[in-house]
């Protein structure tokens, strides 16, 4: 038993810098994978308000084409039909406007960068530091 104890505390200069660039190694590909799945998972929050932005733009037009000439067909009735066209466009360009505003916002503060595993690799980096010291 205190041959084996013994065994342990002798390992040579040369087995333990194979330990260690073994453990970098695994530790630097766990790091890799980490920050794949990261950067995946923000991918898909911008596709989804990109998205979200695309297709509350093509319904938006789709949808309010035929209501608008219909409201603009009735304004005609009371004024006359260039003020209710005009009008219409204002107040739809005033929807479309808060739309596409609120949909770039949400783009904008989506932060790309994976930081999760940047400070994972900054521990790492400070652990092989103390490790090779």
């Amino acid at each position: 038993m205190a041959q084996v104890v013994q065994q342990k505390e002798e390992r040579s200069l040369g087995d333990l810098f194979s330990e260690l660039a073994g453990e970098t190694g695994t530790l630097v590909r766990q790091e890799i994978a980490l920050a794949q799945v990261e950067i995946t998972k923000k991918a898909s929050s911008v596709g989804t308000n990109v998205g979200s932005l695309a297709v509350g733009g093509a319904v938006g037009y789709a949808g309010f084409l035929a209501i608008l000439a219909g409201v603009i067909m009735a304004l005609a009735y009371f004024i006359p039909a260039w003020i209710a066209a005009m009008l219409v466009g204002v107040i739809v360009a005033a929807v479309a406007y808060f739309m596409i505003s609120s949909a770039l916002e949400k783009l904008k503060n989506i932060e790309l960068t994976p930081t999760e595993s940047v400070d994972s690799i900054k521990e790492d980096a400070k652990w092989l530091k103390n490790q090779v010291s």
